[in-house]
């Protein structure tokens, strides 16, 4: 029984490929890059994604930082609660966590008008 309906099957399957239906898929147009470049100019196309590429992955990276530095806040302020750090060592890490943090997102701002 299950053998016939696996014949079944493969006979419809190859009934279905065989229509003469075409069937074309409406690809979506894809996104031009910040930069919009003129139509036909594709060395302008390329160096716009390679940007846009570029802002990406520093933004990437800024957010692996910040993460980073909130992981190393909790770890000292879990130190800190046990006995085994300083209160005064969490503050300072706040401090110097958040002016890297600006000074990261500073960065990233004048590189993107850079690029």
């Amino acid at each position: 029984m299950l053998k016939t309906i696996k014949k079944g099957a493969a006979a419809v399957g190859l009934l279905a490929m065989f229509a003469n239906q075409s069937v074309w898929a409406a690809l979506p147009i894809p996104v031009a890059p910040s930069t919009a470049p003129a139509a036909g100019d594709w060395i302008a196309l390329i160096q716009g994604y390679i940007k846009d590429g570029g802002l990406v992955l520093g933004l990437a990276i800024a957010v692996l930082g910040f993460l980073w530095i909130a992981y190393l806040g909790f770890a000292k302020f879990n130190e800190a609660r046990q006995g085994k750090a300083e209160w005064a060592e969490v503050g300072v890490l706040g401090i110097v966590g958040a002016v890297v943090l600006i000074f990261a997102s500073y960065l990233l701002t004048e590189a993107a008008g850079v690029i």
